[in-house]
């Protein structure tokens, strides 16, 4: 008989989730133009760059506030372009040690706050040139801004910048063994 002071063993079950170790090879993937974060990066590209184009084809492109904005879009351009080019040949997932998430936490914050200026400098001047790439700087702006909260949601989680696919598909959790149980009453 059981002794009635020493609770039973709880029979529940457990389960261990094993995070992917990221492989440490340098390679050339496309998959990530697919994810949400590969298309985040190229639509930030292409905004910052077309912002830039509508600045510099008016002659208004010498006035402060174009100047600003095309430093500002053209640092985007580069920087996220960097960024993108190391997910495309998995430099994230080499170095995964190094604080990614923060990095473009603080990259992605930064941005949106220098464009919310700089499209706010360019909204009001005459020319429809700057009015249009306003337009392309608050869309960049919402994207960084989106972006800052989903690094900002990960770092929170915990997870890894990046994990190549086939990690992720051995990423499964698999129960743990129960405890075996006193079934004799």
């Amino acid at each position: 008989m059981a002794d009635p002071e020493v609770p039973a063993e709880q029979n529940t079950p457990t389960t261990i989730t094993s995070h992917p170790k990221p492989q440490g090879n340098i390679r050339y993937d496309t998959s990530y133009i697919r994810t949400q974060g590969g298309i985040l990066k190229i639509a930030k590209i292409l905004l910052n760059f077309v912002g830039f184009i509508c600045i510099q084809c008016t002659y208004l492109a010498l006035h402060s506030s174009g100047k600003w904005f095309s430093t500002v879009s053209m640092f985007g351009v580069f920087v996220t372009g960097i960024l993108l080019i190391c997910y495309l040949f998995h430099v994230v997932e080499k170095y995964y040690k190094a604080p990614w998430i923060k990095f473009e936490l603080f990259y992605c914050s930064i941005m949106a706050f220098c464009l919310l200026i700089a499209s706010v400098m360019t909204a009001p001047m005459e020319s429809a040139a700057f009015q249009a790439a306003s337009f392309f700087g608050f869309t960049a702006m919402i994207l960084y801004a989106f972006d800052a909260y989903s690094k900002y949601v990960a770092m929170k989680s915990g997870a890894l910048a990046q994990v190549s696919d086939k990690q992720k598909s051995k990423d499964k959790e698999t129960p743990a063994v129960p405890a075996p149980t006193n079934s004799n009453k």
